[in-house]
Formats: C-alpha cells, structure tokens, sequence
C-alpha cells in the first residue's frame, strides 16, 4: 500500500508525518510553509484544504499533486 493523505488533518501534522509535503505545497503556491515558524503557528490550525479556498487554489489541483508522487488522498 502506498503513502495516504488526509487533507483535512493540520499541515503541522502532515508534515511532521512526512516532510516532504511541504515541499509538494510550496510548489502549489503556499510559500510560507517554508518559512520559519509559520509551520509551528498557521500551520497548527490550517489544513491543506482551508488554504487552498484562501489562496483560491482549486482542491483538485491538490489531490492530483500528491497523488502524483505517489499519495493516496482521502479526507
């Protein structure tokens, strides 16, 4: 079974699971995941969902890039 994904879990505790989804999210236009502590602040209450409807990215466009390196989406 390959890697799964909840995008309604917290993007702290996603990443702190698997680091590698900060980086699929960078790519997607959330910058300041890289920053430093926007991970431990915003990143403790947002979910890849709520922050793909503030920065108007389409929720579709999420599922195909995690299940483009391999990811399973649920949620």
């Amino acid at each position: 079974m390959g890697k799964r994904i909840d995008l309604g879990r917290t993007v702290y505790e996603l990443v702190s699971e698997e680091p590698e989804v900060a980086a699929i999210m960078a790519e997607l236009g959330f910058r300041k995941i890289s920053e430093p502590g926007m991970l431990e602040t915003m990143g403790k209450f947002m979910t890849p969902l709520k922050g793909a409807k503030m920065k108007r990215i389409d929720p579709g466009k999420l599922r195909e890039a995690f299940e483009a390196r391999g990811y399973e989406v649920v949620g």
